[in-house]
């Protein structure tokens, strides 16, 4: 019973290791590019859709209505990172389910990598949206006493990303795999089903946190924006 997918080697010769980690995120990654090229390759706006296509307008209309209604703000800046995010966390979480695949979200590397995805983009979209004397200056709101809190959050909230995804992906696996040893028949079918909904809402935990953050780093901007054009009409 494999913990992690760290641990299970395909080939070693150092200082090359390639592990079920690398294997199954390459294969993740290859399976949602192929897909999405196969399913945009003939999109047509006559009647009738085919059925991938409405698919995949439900997919992406859903994460622009998610990002909408969480943000208040355009989602077109978020889309693309955030939509990223979540479509690896669910592809990986849901092929848990197919016999022989490892979820890379099982190993703690591939969630220390996405929660750097996070930590790197935040200070890029804030950067990008309230110019960087603006945003440096924010760390230092309320008063400068506040800087060493805002750097100690900044790290905390990355690592907290990193390991909650995956205490919650590798502990679910655990006890499909308990369960199986012990109850072979019909526990486990009901607790790969329960995995499955709990990996949904994992990835969409983890991408809405995400999403938090980066939204976060734009607001204020935003919001002095606002303020600026209403004084601007008034």
């Amino acid at each position: 019973m494999e913990i992690s997918p760290d641990s299970l080697i395909y080939f070693e010769r150092l200082p090359l290791v390639i592990n079920a980690t690398l294997v199954f995120t390459w294969f993740t990654m290859a399976l949602l590019v192929v897909g999405a090229a196969v399913v945009t390759r003939r999109l047509t706006v006559v009647p009738p859709l085919p059925t991938w296509q409405n698919l995949l307008e439900m997919v992406v209309e859903g994460i622009y209505d998610q990002i909408r209604d969480i943000t208040q703000q355009d989602p077109e800046p978020y889309f693309d990172f955030v939509g990223t995010l979540f479509l690896f966390i669910v592809t990986s979480n849901v092929l848990a389910a197919v016999p022989g695949y490892q979820a890379p979200t099982g190993s703690l590397s591939t969630t220390t990598a996405l929660a750097i995805c996070v930590f790197v983009a935040v200070p890029v979209y804030g950067i990008r949206s309230q110019g960087l004397g603006r945003y440096l200056k924010s760390y230092l709101e309320p008063t400068p006493i506040m800087l060493p809190f805002q750097i100690v959050g900044e790290f905390s909230r990355t690592l907290a990303l990193a390991v909650r995804l995956f205490g919650n992906i590798m502990s679910g696996n655990l006890l499909v795999a308990i369960l199986l040893s012990l109850v072979p028949l019909f526990v486990p079918v009901v607790m790969q089903i329960l995995g499955l909904v709990f990996g949904l809402i994992q990835a969409y935990v983890f991408a809405v946190l995400a999403l938090v953050y980066l939204a976060s780093a734009t607001a204020v901007q935003q919001g002095h924006s606002r303020s600026t054009q209403e004084i601007s009409h008034d």
